[in-house]
């Protein structure tokens, strides 16, 4: 028999699953804490208890595949390396759109002359002299480069000599934008480059975990990763372009669902410690976004499912909310549990509660603590990051101590963008922890942590709470209500009815809270959603009940909801997809834009045949590469063209070639 091992790595399990592919069912499954720095002892530890409990010898896995929201979470937390970008004959005023500036925060830009016009004839002598001095002047500490060039998808030339100077100058990894959208839009190519640089050092640090876990237990299966559309790529693709394992976990989750339920239409919604994916399956299938994946505030050119991801999981941070009416909000940052974090460092973590809930007067930051991510001081921090590190660096550190001016604070909070430390504070898992739905850590260290957060005053004057179990439910019942928000939004999204409105705002429109409410009265308003609702993730069975009846909808919480994204990885398919385009360059001039640079045609059949060919050749080596066996190729062709005095003139044709097929299974 065929056995298929999955792994699923989030922002606080890591999942792992066996999978008899001839029977088509679960031998075992299996959890661990996902552990940072070292992503090492996580997988290893999941690995290692899936097979125990299968007492399955580990030569007999045919095939490992990896799914991940590492990546998604880092974007949504605002988190990665350090990266600098090469921006090649655009203009200064470009960097301001499509959210770079956001997405660069304060890293090195460098803009050079250079770059093709719509045909990919140079419009510029690339300033390969600039570049050198500029790339000499980079500060230390930098994780990566991307590499960004106007026109590029039209005649990567410039793009690719720039990388390859770049390697050999500073011996960095380089994202070309070329590499990772076929699509024009040199900003937002420019915006997913950079995204990519950021992850890579994060995704390669995971991929050399599972393959250095495999080699130890003598697995010989090849390693695969998914991809934000659902599709496997192999693990050296995956390394070189980390940006298209956005969403993997939540595309794995989907086809996990599918698998795990036979539903054909549904809402999936799989919770994790950080964020929550909501997608609409139709026919069994999710839809692919046409628009590039939206991860937190990036739009980026990254193919992937239609998901909803938003900053609310069962780790999300807990607000105090703002006004006189009280209440919290949770999320979008993750937090440690402090129940986690006591379960680690229990006596350090109790005797710092216990000198909080003795004073009269709390201090800024109250039952929170900072906890360390690496083991020694990270290059290129600043005077103010260097003293907070040094202090936190031998263990968790309550963050009054941490930190000890506003100047501090914000460094800190650099730190914790840049992955170097994390704070513990209160979360739903712990409020979870002091109501017995969840049993799996330190619950009295949650309960001191919540009394502490009971204590503050709102804008009332009143106490958030009168003690810990009265804020756990305010907070599970917080969790339920953006829960239910989030499906609504999405459902609203989905229906083509309300095309051309906010849904965000439609979803917390007063006749729809009051319908939630149960109001009767005068009126009596209502709301359905019109499928089912199916809940993954760890922590849906302990929430999902109540977001159920909430909405009035079906839930199913199927066997196994817990690891349906490790399922997902390994169900799915390898698919290579490779883009290019014919262009007019004239009266009698066609172009064909091929993946070594443009070649011109007396005729557009030809430079079709020619693009054809080339691009059938590309996606059948990427995907021979990546273990398939038998391969099918596919093809769509989009043209464009308009009509001048009755005959057809033609503008520019899309031609996109697809090689899919199964990954071959070691015997």
């Amino acid at each position: 028999m065929a056995i298929l091992l999955g792994i699923d790595t989030g922002g606080t399990y890591t999942d792992a699953v066996l999978l008899d592919q001839d029977a088509n069912r679960v031998i075992a499954s299996a959890k661990s804490l996902t552990t940072r720095p070292d992503l090492a002892l996580g997988v290893g530890a999941a690995m290692d208890a899936v097979l125990s409990d299968a007492a399955l010898d580990p030569a007999g896995v045919g095939m490992v595949a990896l799914s991940t929201t590492l990546a998604t979470n880092a974007l949504v937390e605002g988190q990665g390396g350090r990266v600098a970008l090469v921006f090649i004959g655009f203009d200064e005023g470009e960097l301001a759109r499509d959210g770079l500036p956001e997405a660069l925060a304060g890293d090195p830009v460098i803009c050079i002359a250079g770059g093709h016009d719509h045909l990919g004839a140079e419009i510029a002598p690339l300033d390969v002299g600039a570049l050198g001095a500029r790339l000499a002047a980079l500060p230390p500490g930098l994780g990566g480069v991307a590499v960004a060039a106007r026109f590029a998808t039209r005649n990567p030339a410039h793009e690719i000599a720039v990388r390859d100077l770049v390697r050999s100058l500073t011996g960095l990894p380089v994202t070309c934008s070329h590499e990772l959208s076929a699509a024009l839009g040199g900003p937002r190519r420019a915006l997913t480059a950079v995204l990519n640089a950021r992850l890579i050092g994060m995704i390669d640090r995971l991929i050399a975990a599972c393959e250095a876990h495999m080699q130890a237990r003598g697995i010989g299966g090849r390693l695969m990763v998914v991809r934000g559309d659902g599709a496997l790529i192999s693990a050296a693709v995956a390394r070189e372009k980390p940006i298209e394992t956005i969403l993997s976990g939540p595309a794995a989750s989907i086809a996990g669902a599918g698998w795990l339920t036979g539903e054909g239409d549904a809402l999936v919604s799989d919770i994790g410690g950080t964020t929550t994916d909501i997608c609409l399956l139709r026919g069994g299938r999710p839809a692919i976004d046409p628009r590039g994946a939206r991860v937190g505030r990036w739009r980026t050119m990254v193919e992937a499912v239609a998901m909803r991801t938003s900053g609310l999981g069962g780790d999300s941070e807990v607000h105090q909310r703002e006004g006189i009416g009280g209440g919290v909000i949770l999320g979008p940052r993750r937090l440690m549990p402090v129940a986690l974090v006591a379960r680690d460092h229990g006596t350090a973590v109790h005797r710092a509660l216990d000198r909080q809930l003795a004073q009269d007067r709390l201090p800024e930051g109250a039952g929170r603590f900072v906890v360390p991510l690496v083991t020694g001081l990270p290059p290129g921090l600043d005077a103010r990051e260097i003293a907070v590190a040094e202090r936190v660096l031998a263990g968790p550190l309550p963050q009054p101590e941490a930190v000890r001016s506003r100047m501090e604070a914000g460094a800190l909070m650099r730190l914790v963008a840049r992955g170097h430390v994390i704070i513990a504070g209160v979360t739903p898992t712990d409020a979870s922890h002091v109501l017995g739905l969840v049993d799996a850590w330190d619950r009295e260290a949650a309960e001191k942590a919540l009394v502490l957060m009971a204590r503050r005053r709102g804008g009332n004057g009143e106490m958030l709470a009168p003690d810990a179990a009265t804020l756990a439910r305010i907070i599970v019942a917080q969790l339920t209500a953006q829960t239910a928000d989030c499906l609504i939004e999405a459902a609203l999204a989905e229906d083509p009815r309300f095309d051309g409105l906010d849904h965000a705002e439609l979803a917390r429109h007063p006749l729809i809270t009051a319908a939630l409410e149960g109001h009767r009265g005068a009126a009596m308003p209502g709301f359905a959603l019109g499928v089912p609702v199916i809940g993954l993730g760890a922590p849906a069975h302990a929430y999902y009940g109540a977001v159920a009846e909430r909405l009035g909808a079906r839930m199913i919480l199927p066997q196994h909801a817990g690891v349906a994204n490790a399922i997902g990885a390994v169900v799915g398919q390898v698919s290579m997809a490779v883009e290019g385009q014919v262009t007019t360059g004239g009266a009698g001039v066609f172009v064909a834009h091929l993946p070594d640079g443009p070649v011109r045609f007396a005729d557009r059949d030809s430079a079709l045949a020619a693009l054809r060919d080339a691009l059938s050749l590309e996606a059948t080596t990427r995907a021979r590469a990546a273990g398939v066996g038998d391969l099918h190729l596919s093809e769509t062709c989009s043209m464009n063209e308009v009509a001048v005095e009755g005959s057809p003139m033609f503008i520019e044709a899309r031609l996109r070639i697809t090689a899919s097929g199964r990954p071959r299974i070691a015997a």
